[in-house]
């Protein structure tokens, strides 16, 4: 199996996809325990909740799970959230600190290293090249990064997360007027709270390609899956009418994006080179 899936769009708007793939190879499969088997961190049902919500959007999706090795973390193994729980490059625990492989079945610094180049390369390779691809087309490019995770998480963070949880690094990730026009469409929409650059800050895939100076701006948003599954537990039901309402409240999002990318305005406000 590919570890990547594109479909190519004329939209300056690209949806990143890292964390919706299930794929774990067999060889691995068997090493991680009942928990680990589980695939509870997955970003279930995220291409089916934005699917035909941009017509000619780029969509980019990993089909490997990130148990495999994850696609939104930095391949140095750096921490997004320094002094703060989270998971690693290649995750040891799922996301309520349990361990998730088998006693001495852990993958080695080895491992990782080939798992990087076997998986999370790919993966970033061709994201890379749809970013060129579609910055060359129209002068700047919009990275939207498609998360989505349970509400309550307390090994992660207190409380309850808000339905939107929109991250830009503090801004540093994309132009005020994409962060701006995200932010307000979410306060906009009705019944769904939301917050700006709060837990989730963005992920690397943030981080790493938000170059507004450079015509690529990125943004992420953190979906608490409670707006669209039946319940957040398994089987991770696809719940057609609370989806439906969620996916009424994204659709503005992404077309105001898109709209902004082509006005010009954000190639207008390039730094020089």
């Amino acid at each position: 199996m590919s570890p990547v899936e594109v479909l190519s769009g004329d939209s300056p708007v690209i949806l990143g996809q890292p964390h919706g793939g299930t794929h774990v190879p067999d060889a691995l499969l068997g090493r991680l325990n009942s928990t680990g088997r589980a695939l509870a961190d997955t970003d279930w049902h995220i291409g089916q909740l934005y699917d035909g919500l941009l017509p000619g959007a780029t969509v980019v999706r990993a089909t490997f799970h990130r148990y495999v090795i994850d696609a939104n973390r930095s391949p140095e193994g750096t921490s997004l959230y320094p002094g703060q729980n989270t998971t690693d490059l290649c995750p040891l625990t799922d996301f309520d600190g349990e361990a998730i492989w088998n006693p001495g079945q852990e993958p080695s610094q080895d491992e990782v290293a080939a798992r990087c180049g076997a998986f999370h390369r790919p993966y970033h390779e061709t994201l890379a090249a749809e970013i060129d691809r579609v910055r060359a087309r129209h002068g700047v490019a919009i990275l939207y990064d498609c998360h989505s995770i349970r509400s309550r998480i307390p090994f992660l963070f207190p409380g309850t997360l808000p339905v939107f949880s929109i991250g830009t690094n503090g801004g540093a990730s994309c132009s005020p007027a994409i962060e701006g026009a995200a932010h307000d469409a979410c306060l906009r929409a009705p019944g769904f709270d939301t917050v700006l650059n709060g837990r989730f800050r963005g992920g690397w895939t943030t981080r790493h390609y938000g170059r507004p100076g450079e015509g690529v701006h990125a943004i992420q948003m953190e979906l608490a899956q409670r707006a669209y599954l039946a319940a957040e537990a398994a089987p991770w039901t696809y719940d057609a009418g609370r989806a439906g309402r969620l996916r009424n409240a994204l659709q503005p999002i992404l077309v105001e994006l898109d709209r902004i990318a082509r006005s010009g305005v954000l190639a207008d406000r390039r730094n020089p080179q």
